[in-house]
Formats: C-alpha cells, structure tokens, sequence
C-alpha cells in the first residue's frame, strides 16, 4: 500500500514538472542603454534599466510569450552584441536606418523625431540649421546616425566623438564644445529636468535626419521578428503603446 502511494506521488510529481517545463516562457536577453532618458536610463533607486523602450519590450514580451532580461550596455556595442549571439533582440533608442537594416533587422516603426541641438544659455543664436553652427566644435555620440552627416559636411572646427550622451552634455553644458547634436527627445528630456543647466536646446533648429526607431533582432531571425511585429500590432491597435508614450512624456 505504501509502495502504491509513493508510485502515485512521484508520477503525480512527474507530471507537474512535465506541465511546468512545457509552460515555461523562454527568457530573452533583450539590450538596451543605461543612457538615453526618456527611451533607456538607469534607474539608481532599483539600479535597474527603465524607459520607454524597456516598457515597450516587456509589453511585447508578455503578448508574445517570451520574458525579458535587460542587458545594459554601450550604445555603440549593441549591434555587435547581437550578432554575436550574445543577445536575442535590441531595444533602444536606434533609428531604423539602410545600413543597419543591412545588418540586422527591426520591427515596425515605434516612434520617430530627429536630431535636436543643445548650446550654451549664453549662445542665444537662433540656429536653424547645420550650416548656421559653420566653424564651432560640435559634439555627437559614437554610434548614432548623427556622427556620418556632421563629419562629412566639412562645416566645423571639430566634429568630438563620446561615448554616452552624458558625456556630451557635460562637455557642452562645462562649454568644451560649442555645440552638441543628439535625439531631441533626450536632449530635451535632460534640458527638462535641470541636469545641465548651463544648456538650453535651440527650438528654431529644423531637424533633417527623421527617422523612427524600433525593436531589432538578429538578421534572418523571421519567427522572433514575426512574434515582436505581430505583438506590436496588437500592442499599438489597443492604446497600450500610446499609453507608454504619454507616461514618458513623448506623446500629449
């Protein structure tokens, strides 16, 4: 009797595992930066990567079925992480351009803007474009689709690489630069919150590189891209995407 009641309790035993390994959610390694407030930041009080597109990311997840472990990591070594395999998808502030699509590939647009430039409060210029910041130092970070434009235009002084955007706006905000070129929505989200308040962000500046950013996956990897489409779909047709934008302040 008793050897027939342990035999019952291991099977059933058995069968729960059975059932809880089949319903087991695969958790990917999801890339993201601890610096680009609003999109992507550290958060110091959970140390913790939080942002839009780590809200966005664990919405997707959870309509698509995967989990999400946030890998934080330097803007510029996020395309290679992924296709070294060391992550599965990226989810930043990354402009969905022509020679990144010929590397990896990205979801559906999410959201879209353009550069924005930040100068001194003491620089009260009105600058509309690029050619109006003729001869100055100029700041932009490694990696971004900002860096080739300002470097081949052969208009300023010296076009100085960083590696975070922190790094620049210090830089500006302490007047080692003259000017930094960056996302507008960080540079404004930043600006907004009095971090560097020895810059403003030149509102007369008309943006010339548009683009949108989305979520990117390893080249070829159509089942993953098929799931974060679809899951995005859905996310945008119910308002939860909106609802993420409007609680980072991107969308009124």
């Amino acid at each position: 009797m008793k050897l027939a009641a342990l035999a019952a309790s291991l099977l059933a035993a058995f069968a729960i595992s059975l059932t809880s390994s089949a319903s087991a959610q695969p958790v990917l390694k999801v890339a993201s930066t601890p610096t680009g407030s609003p999109f992507t930041f550290l958060e110091t009080k959970t140390n913790t990567i939080d942002g839009v597109m780590v809200d966005i990311v664990n919405a997707v997840g959870k309509e698509a079925g995967f989990g999400v472990q946030i890998e934080p990591m330097q803007f510029s070594a996020l395309i290679g992480s992924l296709t070294s395999k060391r992550i599965d998808l990226i989810s930043a502030a990354m402009f969905i351009t022509p020679a990144r699509q010929e590397v990896v590939d990205f979801s559906q647009p999410i959201y879209s803007y353009g550069e924005g430039v930040v100068v001194p409060t003491k620089d009260t210029s009105a600058y509309v474009s690029f050619a109006d910041l003729k001869g100055k130092r100029v700041g932009v970070q490694v990696g971004t689709a900002f860096v080739e434009p300002l470097q081949k235009s052969g208009l300023f002084s010296e076009v100085k690489l960083y590696d975070t955007t922190p790094d620049l706006m210090r830089d500006a905000n302490a007047g080692r630069i003259d000017a930094g070129v960056l996302d507008s929505p960080i540079a404004a989200f930043a600006i907004s919150k009095g971090m560097f308040p020895n810059l403003r962000m030149v509102t007369t500046f008309k943006p010339t590189m548009v683009n949108s950013i989305g979520i990117a996956a390893r080249k070829g990897d159509t089942e993953l891209m098929g799931k974060v489409n679809a899951a995005l779909t859905k996310l945008k047709a119910n308002g939860s995407i909106d609802a993420i934008l409007k609680k980072w302040g991107l969308l009124t």
